[in-house]
């Protein structure tokens, strides 16, 4: 089992971090896989897919590497996940290309060294080249252009959304609670130790370091260290976890339709969304509805008993109660 030694202190520096970067990576291995996880990935496949495998029949060589870095054996090439350096001190494209920079800096025998690692092997005489960072970096950026940077203000809603979640669970019920459900191989432990995934590998001591949360919307997630030579005053580890939104759901997941006939489509679209506690705000991004009607819904819903309300730093977070959960989980007659 991989588990990790995470002590008061580096919980107490801990936080959660938004990548562009990350959320770019996360979006290449969907492509890359093209095995959906639900129907609505399939229609996401279905529109984005063709312009990729065109994007790849047309450089050989970045089509023969990227199977490769992203992990066909189950191991993703190091150099392609750093560790997030920045945070919110930039618009997404910025920040995004400043991500970018330290995957195109990667030395070539450093990344050659990944490579193997990822392969279990020697690569085929194909890859013995020194561009093989600048031809991955190239790939990342075309999805960011063409297929994450358009959505990018969704997707960061649906982010900021499982962070609002999550930092209102870990207010209530302490840093176990908030990490458990972050992946299904992820739980805490007790007595310091937060296990990261089932693998045969020797426990970690991250006492001194950081640990950053990295929520992505794609169903992908990995772990990012800092290399031993990396210049950093403090070491810091990434875990980046599948946020509790759903992936490149273009049309927002419709209530059931007894709920809709009970309650009005909008004001079911807002209970079933409060399975996670939401502010206000994010109902409005995340629905589509306007500021009054989310309001209105809302007050209904309260004087109802149906969802609750608490609040959590300077926002108002309201969440299904046990008589809504009850009501949106009645099968749909």
């Amino acid at each position: 089992m991989g588990w990790w030694e995470v002590n008061a202190d580096t919980l107490a520096s801990s936080r959660f971090v938004v990548s562009p970067l990350c959320e770019t990576t996360a979006t290449l291995m969907v492509l890359e896989r093209n095995a959906p996880a639900h129907p609505a990935e399939r229609r996401w496949l279905d529109c984005h897919g063709p312009a990729y495998r065109e994007r790849l029949a047309a450089d050989p060589v970045t089509a023969l590497l990227t199977p490769v870095a992203l992990g066909r054996h189950r191991w993703i090439a190091d150099f392609l996940t750093p560790v997030p350096s920045r945070e919110g001190e930039a618009p997404g494209g910025a920040e995004f290309h400043a991500e970018l920079a330290q995957i195109r800096g990667t030395p070539a025998d450093t990344a050659r060294t990944d490579l193997e690692i990822a392969h279990r092997g020697p690569l085929p005489d194909t890859l013995l080249r020194p561009d093989l960072p600048e031809r991955i970096a190239d790939l990342l950026e075309w999805v960011w252009r063409e297929i994450v940077a358009p959505d990018w203000p969704r997707r960061r809603r649906v982010i900021e959304t499982d962070v609002v979640a999550r930092t209102g669970r870990l207010s209530r019920a302490g840093w176990a609670a908030a990490l458990d459900d972050i992946h299904p191989e992820m739980r805490w432990l007790g007595g310091n130790r937060l296990q990261i995934n089932t693998r045969d590998f020797p426990p970690r001591r991250l006492t001194g370091s950081q640990l950053l949360l990295v929520p992505v919307t794609p169903g992908k997630g990995w772990i990012s260290t800092d290399r031993p030579d990396s210049h950093g005053a403090v070491p810091r580890n990434a875990v980046v976890y599948p946020c509790s939104g759903t992936l490149a759901e273009p049309e927002r997941a419709a209530a059931p339709q007894a709920l809709a006939r009970l309650l009005g489509a909008g004001r079911a679209s807002v209970l079933v969304l409060l399975e996670s506690p939401m502010s206000t705000t994010h109902l409005v991004a995340t629905t589509g509805q306007g500021l009054g009607s989310v309001g209105r819904h809302l007050k209904v819903l309260l004087d109802a008993g149906l969802v609750g309300r608490r609040r959590s730093g300077r926002s108002v977070l309201y969440h299904r109660t046990t008589v809504g959960d009850l009501l949106v989980r009645a099968r749909d007659g």
